[in-house]
C-alpha cells in the first residue's frame, strides 16, 4: 500500500458505492505535506516527458498540481467553472458534467496560457466517469498544445473514465486505483490483483 492509499484508508470516508469522501485532506481541508508527495509522484513519473505546463480545474486540482509544478520547475494554469471579469476575451472553453454535484460547468483558460509549443500534463484529484479529464484534453488540443499525460490523485478504476481516456491513446497516471467501494469498504486495485494470485 503506497502512501496516499494508506490516507484515504486511516482517513477517507466511503458515502456510498460510487462516493470517497477526502475533503480533510485533499478536496477541502489540504494536507500541505501528502501534497507535496503527491506533487513529487507526479514529478517523478513524467520527468522525462519535456512537459512545460501543468493544466488543472479548480478547485480541489490545484493543490496538487502546484506541487507538481514546483518540482517540475513549469507554471500551472488552471480552468475556471465561473465567469470572472478579468478572464474575457479569447478563451478556450470545454463543457464538463460533474455527476458528484450533479451539474455541468463550462470551464475555461485564456489562450494567452497555454500554445501550440506548450507540452501539458494534465492533474485532478479523481477519475470517476472522465468528463474533467476529457473537457481539459479539449480545451489543451484547441490550443495546439501537446498532452503528454494525465496524472490522478484518486481515480475510480470500477467507473468508465480510465477506459475512456486510454482508448483516445492518453497515458493515465493514477497515484490511488480503487477497485471497489462495496460495503463501506475501500479495495485497492493492486489489494485485488494480491487476492487473485
Amino acid at each position: 500500500m503506497n502512501f496516499l492509499e494508506k490516507r484515504i484508508i486511516k482517513d477517507g470516508k466511503v458515502l456510498s458505492e460510487h462516493v470517497l469522501k477526502v475533503d480533510s485532506f485533499l478536496n477541502h481541508q489540504i494536507d500541505p505535506n501528502l501534497m507535496l508527495e503527491i506533487g513529487k509522484e507526479f514529478a517523478d513519473r513524467f520527468a522525462n516527458d519535456g512537459v512545460t505546463k501543468i493544466v488543472t480545474i479548480e478547485s480541489s486540482g490545484i493543490a496538487p498540481a502546484v506541487m507538481a509544478g514546483l518540482f517540475l520547475k513549469v507554471p500551472v494554469v488552471f480552468a475556471r467553472k465561473k465567469k470572472s471579469l478579468t478572464l474575457n476575451g479569447d478563451l478556450l472553453t470545454a463543457s464538463v458534467h460533474s455527476f458528484t454535484k450533479n451539474e455541468t460547468n463550462e470551464i475555461s483558460i485564456s489562450k494567452k496560457y497555454v500554445n501550440k509549443e506548450d507540452r501539458v500534463l494534465i492533474i485532478d484529484d479523481f477519475l470517476a466517469n472522465g468528463q474533467a479529464a476529457l473537457g481539459l484534453v479539449d480545451i489543451v488540443q484547441q490550443s495546439g498544445a501537446k498532452v503528454k499525460g494525465i496524472g490522478i490523485v484518486i481515480e475510480k478504476s470500477f467507473q468508465q473514465g480510465t477506459q475512456i481516456l486510454t482508448k483516445q491513446g492518453l497515458r493515465i497516471e493514477s497515484i490511488a486505483r480503487i477497485a471497489s467501494l462495496e460495503n463501506g469498504e475501500v479495495t485497492f486495485i493492486n489489494e485485488k490483483v494480491e487476492e487473485s494470485v
